[in-house]
């Protein structure tokens, strides 16, 4: 090492050599060996001089000897320091102004302090920062006694004395404040604020000449001293952040670059700290510290090393040698905390190179063996084992008793703590330190237990970003008198009594305040606003020794001692590594400290500080698990998440489990997380991670007592019981500031009150976040009503200050009173504080609560102080001490978009119990909302939950911007029980007139509003019910006599032979039972109609639907008296057979595949199902039977399990048969009667002539032998069942009794029903039989449904004796409307033959109460005059003919055309010749499904259309009936549209209202603009718009309005000229931006909440007009004029990284397969629709966000489409790109490169500067094609930690992309088959990052 520093002289030598020959000046030289020849400089002093080589200076003796530095040179001094000092010197003698610049660190101050100790100059100390202002330089205002005198500051007093005025942080100032010191400078002169006038010497000097001393004072002169000299320290700028000099201030001075010693001194320095140690072992640290400040380490972004620091480090290395050098540089240089992984590798390799890096240093042995002090004294010996060597060395030690012995019941030293500790003490024995960790990792414990082992008292000191200068040293107040005078902060205090000042957010505070503090950290000297200096211990003994002065005297000359016991430790979050904003620890500050960073506990130490601290928490080893785990992560998601779970958390998810058993994980996890916020991707991700942990959700089966119980809140015998948790109520002393308010109980904010009063009672602060009007406040004031606690309420704003936190400034009669706060009466008092909005005000504002709550200590502005009872500080004038009464309960609104606030839980949350406060739950918001209007009909309050409840998923996905709350649901509620006629349309309005100029959002309001049947717009004329016609009268039409057992033919009835056996049962098998949301829209919105509401079955792509079952509410055993119980509807569906079951009244639905039970479709296999919902003890269950194979399966919907029932009648045909179509008999399945009690279900064969009775309730099956072939049988009683024989349609009934079956014969005189389609088994009441019949008649009866009637009347059947009467109204044949074709179109997909129908029940329904029968008829085969307007209309799926048989008429109600359809829906033919089903519900109901799995519920009964036709009237209203008119007489100029025109251009571009003039104007005539009347087009100039009328708009004449259009028109096709844009182009592209024009204003509203924040403007302190600043009120007094603040754009801090703009590049799909499979799913349009809306939504936005489009396919990987610095401007341009992409998809070569081109994008953009970057990769997740691995592209995605990557697949051959998904990391892939889903997906996306540590 000293062979290479010799090579380094020798080549200094030679350069010397020649730039002494190019100067002619003699330098040193070389002797002829080459060696170097040094020049020595020596120093010395004398009586009258110093001299420093060849230069010296005379001293005098000072006048102030207090003033002059003392003990700064040492025994020896530098060479490179005495050329410093010689060259200040130099300048000294020439009166120059010397600027010491030079890298951050206490030499350039320690070189300007010793030259003032050696020349024997009194100082005047100044440490500018950017609070610093020309008062702090020239002169402050003081009252003395009423009046306000001048008093000078340091340049002045420097100026007018003879001393030097040491300015350090010059960069610090802002540049309006040096300014004034110029003339001081350059000509020493300055003009005072008090009439006096500086002068420089010579020229009072010769005014001295001509006139007298007193002349010119009367003049006010003032001689400026010829000693005056200024010396200024500063950092070099740029390099290191600050403000550039001033040129006319820099020209001022000279400047000398302070540069750290040479190598050689240094060396010398560190030998004589560490005199034990090697100096091989010290030259390897210096070479390593030399390394990192050269040049190369620079270009590497790698900060300075703090050299200085090294001595610091040398002292413990000598004191213990087995200390790891590698630990110690790594407090003076935390470079895995500060650095990237480049930064760290090349960190570490130096280190290496140095052999410097301890390998073993994890494994360390380190602990504290005993700390023993005496009572008073200031130091405390230390034994500490280090390496298992105990070592003894002397600390600083606090005044007060030490506490050895912790009871463990606050802080559990686990080994790491020891080890830390043991650090900790080390670096305390040399200097201040920092300890860097995450929030809640357990720092302030550890400096408490630090405090009381040295038995110190602590000085909480809480920084927050706006803290001045003032703030931390020094403040104004006023005495009792009106005199101004300074108190000390408490960190001057801390100094001054030995104390431990802990600065709590060092990463908080602005690094220029912070700089006022560098000369107190590496000096222990301070000179504080006043003038008061405090200095270090032995420099303050030696002046008073060597001056003979007292304490006395120093007092007087406001000096003070710094106590040798004061130590400071600060305490900091780690910054963000790679961040431009979150980098605080600069070079600068690296010096100020050692650095300690603090990790989470190990998973074994939080479970030992869990055990001790929580004894009797439960096993909490998954929750420590999962938590680790989450730790361990390198998602920024994931740690994001973690985070929230700090060891603070898990003790307070302990001490919750611990004292309540009963709350689960789950939700203790949910709550710390604050999950129901969390951005979606956040979400889930934190969801995913539960579930791999195996934490739970519980599923708790509760009865509806217990929750009506465990909801419920009384207060009896002074006990408040909410839920199950009690607690004793206050007994204030006062109750007036008890709140008492309007509050309606509901189950859900009970809820939310029992788990609040939980963590009450453990003594928490809560927090209680949520959206605006979800009733935070409201829960609040009524938790404190019930548990009759006062409150004090405080209010926060984006302008409160830490000022105003805590007290209130106010000047009478010229004194500053200071009214205490809320906040500070509540500690006094022990009350309550509620803090409202606490995300309005500023994290660094709010952050001082956080020393409240957690130390229960705060520093008020006054001086008082709040201390905790258990400080043992008795309450005094200056002490409060905090009622133990006193708790904090803070409401904020939710983080993020669209509130912008502050996110007070991320920066906080840990410190509080939180609470997340949601809109109540469907039942709990309707419990609240009967209460507020109990008159208000229960359907309307059902559509407004509803209705509001879908507009807030909306406002969670950002496609809306607001976030509709309770509130306003409350509000119109109240409105509609004091207003009942104003209708539901009209109250609506209230809310949503606020969003009427919005176009986008007012669509998606009324489509939301409609969709849940709350009609916007409509009248109450809108009723469009279907036509009716005259039902055929009915006719006798003969007589049916039923044999008979008493008649003479006895061999008219036979007896059957039945065999019964046990129903087999195998299984049951668990299947899955899937949960998908069932979005039902309300069909009566704008439009009255028969149709009730639609929603849509998620069905697979191939699935076709196949039968319909309805399981009535009645028959559900389950229902309590009383208790209205839902219908379920069930529908199954074929290939692949899946049942799913839904209610109507439900927001969910159920589905389970039984892809696995039955075989997959082969050959001719059509697999025909039909079902049957059982009823009474099985509600639950489905019986399924597949008519091809026979199988028969009990299904139950709720559980999923599966039962196969093996019936030995059934018999189940080869399966090798399965695959060919068979004519053989098929069984089919009657389950008119499975709703019952023993669930009776019957099988018959198809021209067979057997009949199976099943019992599924006893598990028993009976097999009746028939005599005759079925045709078929209806069941029109239980024990009666109707029979059609195969051969002649001859009918019989086969009658059960007592469990044998007779077979009755029915002659048919007059063969009046041929046959039979449909039979009832419910008969109609006989109101309605006889309006029906036309006759008084009281009869049992039977309907039957046949081709040749609409409906047949038997009567007397089945329980009269025959014979029975029949009436029918005929019906003619079908008619066929088709004249193209006979068939219906799907046939050809089957061929010419028409199949047969065997499921015709499913295409009829009977209604009993109202006797209507409805049949789904084919479009084809209905009347014409049924058609609107006599046209056939297209797209539907057929009609319903409903048979009115009481009212005698016929109507045709359409049914809409399904809107998807299976590939394989020619399955469907053979089952129906109709692609409608349809099955009866209660009341009357009836509910269809189509081919596309769309579910219609339906009314068609007279007296529930009537009923529900007046409830919609009704809730449209009739408030608006009455027509108001306001008429206003206009003198008509210039304001009627005549003829449309472009209108004059305005070069000022003023705004223009009306006058039928100008383009650009708003609410005119005739031109272009907005808002107005008659314009030819719209033109936004840019000016508020004023919206003409819509009355005035509708009176245009017709001929205005048609030139308008021309002209539009015109102008139109002028565009498209100018683009050279086609209009088929403009057609095409107007195709695709519709589509997508929803989409682009939601992902518009996203961009702007990214980038709102940003545009807020902040205070401007010290102006000279605006607010007045309370901070600055004394100043006000005094006559100041810098006493306001005003809002303005902050600019940004000189030398602070530029802010970058978000970069984005989208990594398109252009292959071939897009193009090949567009028409499968079109994915290529859906892929250009997607591009189109990012090229749409981000113009605008250049500055925030830059994106390209780069294209992959089978030729390329990077194929640019769009450059980030070329993005298309008009429609033209993006129109190109979209043909462009269309092009080479169709033309490009087959294969894919999907992994190259994601690895460019994320390598290619992970180069570049940004604030953040996103690759969003589309594709089509064909990756089983081409051999791509998920892992693989999933490491891809990953592959840098700067680049979020997300890859979002828009296209899939079956389920190929979700299963890609779930391979990838998580969060990473999105499937999105909809273009309308991709703002969702980019929200979670842009979201996600912001919870990043990054």
């Amino acid at each position: 090492m000293l062979g290479l520093w010799r090579m380094s002289g020798e080549t200094a030598v030679r350069r010397l050599g020649h730039l002494r020959g190019v100067l002619g000046v003699r330098l040193p030289s070389a002797d002829s060996s080459g060696s170097l020849q040094f020049v020595q400089l020596r120093w010395k002093t004398t009586d009258g001089s110093a001299t420093i080589g060849d230069v010296s200076v005379s001293i005098s003796k000072p006048k102030s000897p207090e003033l002059v530095p003392v003990n700064y040179i040492g025994g020896s001094v530098s060479q490179a320091v005495l050329k410093h000092l010689r060259w200040i010197m130099q300048k000294d003698l020439l009166g120059q102004d010397v600027f010491l610049i030079g890298p951050p660190g206490p030499l350039r101050r320690n070189v300007a302090m010793m030259y003032l100790e050696m020349t024997q100059r009194e100082l005047e100390y100044v440490s500018l920062s950017r609070d610093t202002t020309e008062a702090d330089l020239k002169q402050r205002r003081e009252i003395r006694s009423g009046t306000a005198y001048y008093i000078d500051q340091c340049a002045v007093r420097a100026a007018t004395e003879g001393r030097v005025l040491v300015l350090e942080g010059i960069e610090k100032a802002e540049r309006n404040v040096l300014p004034v010191l110029n003339n001081l400078l350059e000509n020493r002169e300055m003009q005072l604020d008090d009439g006096r006038f500086l002068m420089a010497a010579d020229r009072y000097d010769k005014l001295l000449q001509d006139h007298s001393k007193e002349e010119l004072d009367s003049w006010k002169l003032v001689r400026v001293d010829n000693n005056f000299r200024v010396i200024a320290l500063g950092l070099p700028v740029p390099r290191y952040q600050g403000n550039p000099l001033d040129p006319p201030l820099r020209s001022r001075f000279q400047a000398r670059d302070v540069n750290p010693l040479p190598f050689k001194q240094q060396l010398d320095i560190l030998l004589e700290s560490g005199k034990d140690l090697p100096q091989e072992r010290l030259s390897q640290l210096l070479s390593f510290a030399t390394t990192m400040l050269t040049s190369e380490s620079t270009t590497l972004g790698l900060p300075d090393f703090p050299v200085d620091n090294l001595t610091a480090i040398t002292k413990i290395m000598n004191a213990m040698p087995n200390v790891p050098v590698h630990s110690l540089i790594e407090r003076l240089y935390p470079y895995e905390t500060i650095l990237g992984k480049e930064g760290v590798t090349a960190v570490e390799d130096t280190l290496t190179k140095f052999e410097l890096m301890d390998k073993s240093r994890a494994s360390h042995h380190a602990s504290v063996v005993s700390v023993s002090k005496a009572p008073r004294d200031m130091e405390a010996v230390t034994a500490v084992d280090v390496g298992h060597k105990t070592y003894h060395f002397p600390v600083p030690s606090g005044s007060m008793p030490q506490n050895l012995h912790s009871d463990g019941k606050q802080f559990v030293k686990t080994a790491y703590h020891d080890k830390f500790l043991t650090e900790m003490l080390q670096s305390h024995s040399v200097k201040d330190f920092c300890l860097i960790g995450p929030k809640g990792c357990g720092k302030s414990a550890v400096v408490k237990e630090f405090a009381e082992l040295l038995g110190y008292h602590i000085e909480p000191i809480m920084l927050y970003q706006d803290m001045t200068a003032r703030d931390l040293l020094q403040q104004r107040t006023t005495l009792p008198n009106g005199d101004t005078a300074w108190r000390y902060s408490p960190l001057v205090t801390a100094a001054l009594d030995g104390s431990l000042a802990v600065l709590d957010g060092v990463h908080r505070i602005n690094h220029g305040s912070f700089a006022v503090l560098h000369r107190l950290v590496h000096d222990r000297e301070l000179t504080l606003f006043d003038g008061t200096r405090l200095l270090r211990h032995d420099r303050y003994e030696q002046i008073k020794e060597t001056y003979d002065l007292t304490d006395t005297d120093m007092i007087n000359r406001s000096i003070f001692s710094i106590h040798p016991s004061f130590r400071i430790i600060a305490l900091a979050e780690p910054p963000v590594v790679g961040s431009s904003t979150q980098q605080w620890l600069t070079p600068e500050l690296l010096t100020a400290f050692l650095y300690h960073p603090m990790r989470p506990l190990s998973m074994a130490e939080e479970v030992d500080v869990l055990q001790k601290l929580v004894p009797t928490s439960p096993d909490l080893s998954s929750l420590l698990s999962f938590v680790h785990k989450m730790r361990q992560s390198h998602d920024p998601t994931i740690l994001s998440l973690a985070s929230s779970l700090s060891t603070r958390q898990l003790l307070r998810i302990a001490r919750r489990l611990a004292q309540y058993p009963s709350d689960d994980l789950y939700s203790a996890i949910q709550k710390s997380c604050l999950s129901r916020f969390l951005p979606r991707l956040a979400r889930t991700a934190l969801e995913q991670s539960l579930e791999e942990a195996d934490i739970l959700k519980p599923q708790q089966q509760v009865t509806m007592e217990a929750v009506e119980r465990s909801v419920t809140c009384e207060v009896k015998d002074n006990i408040l019981r909410i839920g199950n948790t009690e607690v004793s109520v206050y007994n204030p002393e006062n109750r007036m500031k008890v709140p008492d308010i309007l509050f309606y109980e509901n189950p859900q904010h009970l809820s939310v009150m029992e788990d609040m009063l939980k963590d009450y009672l453990l003594g928490e602060h809560l927090l209680l976040v949520g959206n605006q009007g979800v009733g935070k406040n409201k829960i609040i004031d009524r938790f404190l009503y019930l548990l009759n606690r006062p409150r004090e309420y405080l209010q926060l704003h984006r302008d409160t200050t830490v000022q105003t936190l805590t007290l209130q400034p106010t000047v009478q009669d010229g004194i500053i009173i200071y009214e205490d706060s809320p906040l500070v009466r509540a500690v006094k008092m022990g009350h309550i504080l509620v803090v409202d909005e606490a995300d309005k005000a500023s994290t660094h504002v709010t952050c001082i609560l956080k020393t409240l709550v957690e130390s229960g200590e705060m520093h008020l502005a006054d001086g008082r102080r709040i201390v905790t009872a258990s400080s043992g500080l008795p309450s005094s004038e200056n002490v409060i001490v905090t009622h133990p009464d006193f708790r904090m309960m803070v409401l904020a609104n939710r983080p993020g978009f669209p509130f912008l606030g502050n996110d007070f839980f991320g920066a906080m949350g840990d410190i509080f119990s939180c609470h997340a406060i949601d809109n109540p739950n469907m039942e709990s918001e309707m419990s609240m909302l009967r209460q507020y209007g109990p008159h208000v009909p229960e359907h309307v309050l059902e559509k407004l939950v509803v209705a509001f409840g879908e507009l807030r998923d909306l406002a969670d996905q950002g496609l809306i911007s607001y976030p509709y709350s309770t509130r306003e649901v409350v509000n119109m509620v109240k409105h509609l029980e004091k207003f009942p006629e104003e209708g539901l349309t009209n109250v609506v309005k209230n809310v949503f007139d606020f969003d009427s100029y919005n176009k986008e959002l007012q669509e998606m309001i009324v489509q939301t509003m409609e969709k849940h049947g709350i009609p916007l717009g409509a009248t109450s004329a809108n009723v469009n019910l279907a036509k009716e016609f005259p039902l055929p009268k009915f006719e006798f039409a003969g007589i049916w006599n039923v044999s008979t057992s008493e008649g003479r033919k006895k061999t008219s009835v036979m007896s059957c032979p039945v065999e019964s056996r046990t129903l087999g049962i195998k299984g049951p098998v668990q299947l899955t039972v899937e949960q998908f949301s069932l979005d039902r829209t309300e069909a009566r919105s704008s439009l009255f109609t028969e149709q009730q509401s639609y929603w849509t079955i998620p069905m697979h792509d191939t699935n076709i639907i196949s039968d319909l079952a309805v399981r009535k509410g009645e028959s559900a055993s389950r229902a309590a008296p009383g208790q209205k119980v839902s219908d379920v509807i069930h529908v199954a569906t074929a290939h692949p057979i899946c049942v799913y079951s839904m209610s109507p009244d439900q927001r969910s639905m159920t589905g389970i595949d039984l892809y696995d039970v039955f075989p997959s479709t082969r050959g001719a296999y059509r697999p025909h199902v039909k079902i049957a919902a059982m009823g009474a003890s099985l509600y639950d269950t489905v019986v399924l039977h597949e008519e091809v194979t026979n199988v028969v399966l009990s299904i139950n919907v709720e559980s999923g399990n599966i039962m196969r029932i093996i019936s030995p009648f059934l018999p189940e045909p080869p399966k090798d048969r399965w695959r060919f179509q068979s004519n053989e008999p098929t069984y089919r399945m009657c389950g008119e009667f499975a709703h019952e009690a023993e669930g009776m279900l019957v099988f018959y064969k198809v021209n067979g002539d057997t009949v199976e009775v099943m019992n599924m309730l006893e598990g028993v099956t009976s097999c009746v032998q028939l005599p005759i072939l079925i045709q078929s049988l209806h069941l029109v009683a239980k024990d009666d069942w109707l029979i059609v024989e195969a051969n002649e349609g001859k009918k019989y009934m086969l009658k059960r009794q007592n469990d044998q079956f007779f077979l009755h014969a029915i002659h048919d005189e007059g063969n009046t029903i041929p046959s039979i389609t449909y039979g009832a088994s419910t008969p109609l009441n006989d109101d309605v039989l006889s309006q029906a019949l036309e006759m008084t008649i009281s009869s049992p009866n039977r309907v039957l449904v046949t081709s040749e009637s609409y409906t047949s009347v038997v009567i007397g059947l089945p329980d009269l004796q025959p014979p029975h009467e029949i009436y029918v109204s005929p019906r003619e044949p079908l008619p066929d409307n088709d004249k193209h074709s006979k068939a219906d179109p799907l046939f050809g997909l089957m061929g010419s033959i028409k199949p047969a129908a065997p499921n015709l029940g499913a295409t009829l329904a009977y209604l009993p109460k109202s006797g209507q029968v409805i049949r789904a008829l084919n479009t084809r085969n209905v009347p014409e005059a049924a058609y609107p307007y006599g046209v056939k209309p297209r797209d539907l799926s057929g009609y319903l003919e409903v048979t009115d048989a009481a009212n005698h008429k016929l109507r045709y109600i359409p049914v809409p055309g399904a809107s998807r359809q299976s590939p394989y829906t020619s399955w469907l033919l053979s089952v129906t010749d109709v692609n409608i089903f349809m099955a009866p519900m209660s009341d009357d109901g009836l509910v269809t499904v189509d081919a596309g799995g769309c579910v219609r519920l339906w009314e068609t009964s007279l007296v529930n259309l009537g009923r529900s036709l007046q409830q919609w009237r009704n809730m449209i209203g009739q408030g608006d009936d009455k027509h108001l008119q306001m008429t206003i007489d206009k003198d008509g100029k210039g304001r009627d549209p005549t003829s449309p025109k472009h209108g004059k251009e305005d070069p000022d571009n003023v705004p223009h209202v009306g006058g039928n003039t100008w383009a650009g104007g708003t609410g005119g005539a005739d031109t272009a603009g907005l808002g107005g009347v008659g314009g030819p087009y719209r033109l936004d100039a840019g000016h508020d718009v004023h919206q003409v009328s819509q009355v005035d708009k509708d009176a245009v004449p017709e001929e205005v309005r048609e030139a308008a259009r021309q002209m539009a028109q015109k102008a139109f096709k002028q565009r498209l000229r100018e683009i050279q844009m086609s209009e088929y182009d403009a057609d095409t592209y107007e195709k695709f931006s519709r589509s997508v024009r929803k989409q682009v204003q939601s992902l518009r509203v996203i961009l702007d909440s990214l980038q709102a924040k940003g545009k807020e403007r902040q205070w401007l302190k010290n102006q000279t007009y605006g607010d007045l600043d309370e901070a600055k009120l004394i100043e006000g007094i005094t006559g100041e004029r810098s006493i306001y603040r005003r809002r303005g754009e902050q600019d940004p801090e000189m030398g602070s990284p530029q802010e970058k703009p978000k970069r984005l590049r989208l990594v398109v799909d252009v292959s071939g397969s897009m193009y090949r499979f567009n028409g499968h799913d079109g994915r290529m349009e859906r892929q250009l629709e997607a591009i189109l809306m990012v090229m749409e939504a981000f113009e605008g936005y250049e500055e925030k966000f830059k994106y390209d489009v780069y294209g992959h396919s089978g030729e390329d990987y990077k194929v640019e489409f769009v450059h980030q610095d070329k993005v298309p401007k008009n429609n033209k341009e993006r129109m190109d790109i979209l043909k462009v992409m269309h092009a080479h998809s169709q033309f490009c070569l087959s294969g894919d490169n999907t992994v190259e081109a994601t690895k460019h994008a994320v390598t290619d953009l992970g180069k570049e500067e940004a604030d953040e970057h996103f690759v969003i990769v589309l594709s089509d997740a064909n990756f089983d094609r081409y051999g791509i691995s998920p892992r693989r592209f999933g490491d891809l995605l990953t592959a840098d930690d700067k680049v979020n990557s997300y890859a979002i697949f828009i296209g899939s051959l079956g389920d190929q992309a979700s299963r890609l998904t779930k391979q990838l990391p998580l969060g990473r892939g999105f499937v999105c088959m909809d273009t309308k889903n991709i703002p969702q997906i980019l929200q979670q996306i842009f979201t996600s990052t912001m919870l990043s540590t990054r």
